[in-house]
């Protein structure tokens, strides 16, 4: 499963997920730090990544247009990085299992 990090996300976090996650990036690394969520949205699609971001506005989309791309939508609040990556690794087995489920598109991390 590869990631893409949204802006609102720390970009040192696909580095520091890349032993569970190989082949993530982050939207700054993509060229897309300027883009929309519909052009992130695009991009995640064609280039087979799941996006996580704190922010609703890509589980709306899902809602609207569907999936892929996927979201894991972290609902931490105001957190660290640190706290951001600890609460992947304690979910990773689930997030895996979540990027093989056809019927699922959003998976809430908190």
């Amino acid at each position: 499963m590869k990631l893409l990090f949204d802006q609102n996300v720390s970009p040192r976090l696909p580095l520091l997920l890349a032993d569970l996650f190989p082949s993530s990036s982050h939207v700054v690394n993509e060229n897309l730090n300027c883009a929309s969520d519909e052009q992130v949205w695009l991009y995640a699609k064609k280039n087979n990544f799941t996006i996580i971001t704190k922010d609703e506005d890509f589980n709306n989309l899902s809602m609207m247009l569907g999936f892929p791309p996927k979201i894991i939508w972290v609902t931490l609040g105001n957190c660290t990085t640190l706290q951001i990556e600890a609460s992947l690794r304690n979910n990773f087995s689930q997030i895996k299992a979540f990027g093989k489920d056809p019927e699922l598109g959003t998976f809430l991390v908190g």
